[in-house]
């Protein structure tokens, strides 16, 4: 009997992989974002304009003592407009010690997605900024964008 090689048990540990995400809707499309860096989901909660900020950042929460900012997605990825309702959701995310929240139309769930089968390509079509896109999945018969939020907090903060 002879063993495998180092380098197929690799590729097999790597086509093994699952990453847990949160699957959320914006404009008819369906996205998600990996599950470690959200905290949590609320309903919309009141929201304080925020002068001079930028046009997608809707404004700031105050959560629990914590001032939030939040990201409009359909303002940044210049989607349809957005009509808030019971169903709009709230994810609150953190990386590195600083929090923010994006507006997202319904939350879909939380799955589990093989690594192998994202397609990380910036070359794909999209009405969004490509830079802050991770990568495109087929969920049975739906597609998938899977968004980059530490990307996304990298280009807010620079």
């Amino acid at each position: 009997m002879s063993l495998p090689k180092v380098n197929e048990l690799e590729e097999n540990q790597v086509h093994d992989e699952k990453v847990q995400v949160v699957a959320f809707h914006l404009a008819g499309a369906e996205y998600a974002v990996e599950i470690k860096y959200i905290e949590e989901i609320n309903r919309l909660i009141n929201i304080t304009r925020v002068p001079r900020a930028p046009f997608y950042i809707e404004g700031v929460i105050n959560l629990r003592g914590s001032i939030i900012p939040i990201i409009n997605l359909h303002k940044k990825f210049n989607l349809a407009g957005q009509n808030f309702d019971e169903r709009t959701r709230v994810i609150i995310f953190g990386i590195d010690n600083i929090k923010a929240a994006i507006i997202v139309d319904k939350v879909s769930g939380v799955m589990r997605l093989d690594v192998a089968n994202i397609v990380e390509d910036n070359q794909f079509f999209s009405p969004i900024n490509t830079e802050v896109i991770k990568g495109m999945i087929k969920v049975e018969d739906r597609l998938m964008i899977i968004l980059d939020l530490e990307k996304m907090l990298d280009t807010e903060i620079n």
